[in-house]
């Protein structure tokens, strides 16, 4: 194996592993990669993979921290466990109140 194809080859595995799991199909982008990374006749530009790792890395990050501090813009979190977060956050704890109904 020659030398220079080693890092080539760690970025192409880091950029895999920002991707998608493969227990989905192939997305068009996991196909272009593998066609940029097999051509022999183009050399691959290294400085582009590495500022697309950069973007995919930044991307799962953005997504987690949305999660994570905006978790009703996510929309998979159901209104009382919302309640209880956000009195979480404040210092006060309703787990005691499930299932009951507010009087107000």
């Amino acid at each position: 194996m020659a030398p220079s194809t080693l890092p080539i080859r760690h970025l192409y595995r880091h950029l895999l592993r920002e991707l998608p799991p493969i227990s989905q199909s192939r997305s068009s982008l996991h196909q272009q990669l593998r066609e940029q990374f097999s051509q022999k006749s183009k050399p691959f530009d290294m400085a582009a993979g590495t500022q697309l790792l950069k973007y995919l890395q930044s991307q799962r990050m953005y997504v987690t921290l949305l999660e994570r501090y905006n978790p009703g813009l996510a929309g998979e979190m159901d209104v009382a466990e919302n309640v209880r977060l956000t009195a979480r956050r404040v210092g006060l704890d309703v787990s005691g109140m499930d299932g009951r109904k507010s009087k107000l």
